[in-house]
């Protein structure tokens, strides 16, 4: 993954090998309109940021892929288990952003899908056979309850996709580095089908860092996903802070930078 501009849009490229049939990628926090502590490009509606600023920016994004606005689609992301299937044309889709639900599937051409965070992980899934895309916000506990998973039993089940073909992209999350968590965190993981010790180091007494971007991975392989096509970027958004938004960094005044991807014509 590389980070590229496309009008005043700074993201890293996923680029998915063999595949031209979409475009994804992870925005940064440079180029928008938003003022401190949002600045600039931030993203989310479930922020403190002036509503116009945050509409301002979703238009940058959309209008450097050449595209209307009211054909973005995010949801009400609320740390659950809930998938959103968009499986036909809608004559405006800004109704979605009332639906609580923290992944996204369609198969439709030039809507672009996308989670917004600020520190967990977003995942982007293609199936280039059956022309179907994907969009995953996965904290902690999307993470535990194995989100990942589900988003790829819905594409088997909605769109009849095989794991052998999609390609998955892992974008910047916040990093074991940074991430300390304690015993409820791990009591929730108990229920994942990820081993703790694979994907957290002890760290202080009852508490532990934590890969997400590891666990997620972990998920995908055995949802029959093939190693190989699954791309992870090691970019940690608490380290970086020039470029990327950091909840727990910034003490929960921040933005939110996206994961996107749009299926081309």
């Amino acid at each position: 993954m590389q980070m590229k501009r496309v009008g005043r849009i700074h993201y890293i490229n996923a680029k998915f090998s063999g595949s031209e049939c979409s475009v994804q990628g992870f925005t940064s926090r440079h180029e928008g309109v938003s003022r401190p502590p949002y600045n600039s490009l931030n993203l989310g509606t479930n922020t403190l940021d002036q509503h116009h600023s945050v509409e301002g920016n979703r238009s940058l994004l959309t209008r450097a892929f050449d595209l209307p606005q009211e054909v973005l689609v995010t949801v009400r992301q609320v740390h659950g288990t809930d998938i959103l299937v968009i499986d036909e044309a809608n004559e405006d889709y800004s109704h979605f952003l009332g639906v609580e639900s923290d992944a996204i599937i369609t198969n439709q051409v030039g809507v672009m899908i996308g989670v917004c965070v600020a520190d967990c992980v977003p995942v982007l899934l293609l199936d280039p056979v059956k022309r179907v895309i994907a969009a995953v916000h996965a904290g902690w506990q999307g993470t535990a309850t194995g989100l990942v998973s589900k988003t790829v039993a819905g594409m088997k089940t909605q769109f009849n996709c095989k794991p052998e073909d999609i390609q998955v992209a892992i974008g910047p999350c916040i990093g074991k580095c940074c991430y300390e968590v304690d015993g409820p965190v791990k009591q929730a993981f108990s229920q994942c089908h990820v081993a703790w010790e694979s994907i957290a180091e002890p760290s202080a007494e009852g508490k532990w860092k934590l890969d997400m971007s590891s666990a997620n991975k972990q998920l995908l392989l055995q949802a029959g996903i093939n190693d190989s096509a699954i791309q992870v970027s090691d970019v940690c958004v608490c380290c970086v802070k020039e470029s990327f938004f950091s909840y727990r960094r910034d003490n929960g005044e921040t933005g939110r930078q996206m994961g996107f991807i749009l299926l081309k014509p």
